[in-house]
């Protein structure tokens, strides 16, 4: 496990496996990383959003439990791409098979989980008026 976090922080360590690949394939991994980094920087601001913006909803403490989530998935999906990265990258330098990854379909769930239980929370509200 150290190593594995190693490698997210040493350039030398990745790049000293396998052979140099296609700049191209690199390229496209870190665009990939990116777009995770920017989902999870999303869910963070969604997180700190529902905190300050969402009023009392009519289940005690529900906003904070939807603040909480957001703000833990978020960072769940930031610490998740920059790993996914990190063995997609030592992958191709060892012109290995891609790692496969259940994490966006368990993200995709747990956002429709979510959201469905927002609907009820806000179907609830307004059937209480």
């Amino acid at each position: 496990m150290w190593q594995r976090i190693r490698n997210w922080f040493d350039p030398h360590e990745l790049r000293s496996v396998g052979t140099t690949p296609d700049y191209r394939f690199s390229l496209a991994n870190e665009r990939t990383f990116l777009a995770w980094l920017r989902t999870g920087l999303a869910l963070v601001g969604g997180g700190l959003a529902a905190a300050q913006f969402l009023p009392a909803l009519p289940l005690r403490h529900l906003r904070e439990a939807i603040s909480i989530a957001l703000l833990l998935l978020g960072g769940t999906v930031a610490v998740r791409a920059i790993d996914h990265w990190a063995r997609v990258e030592r992958a191709i330098r060892l012109g290995k098979e891609l790692p496969a990854s259940r994490f966006p379909a368990v993200l995709a769930v747990v956002v429709g989980l979510g959201a469905l239980l927002l609907v009820v929370a806000v179907l609830a509200g307004a059937l209480g008026r």
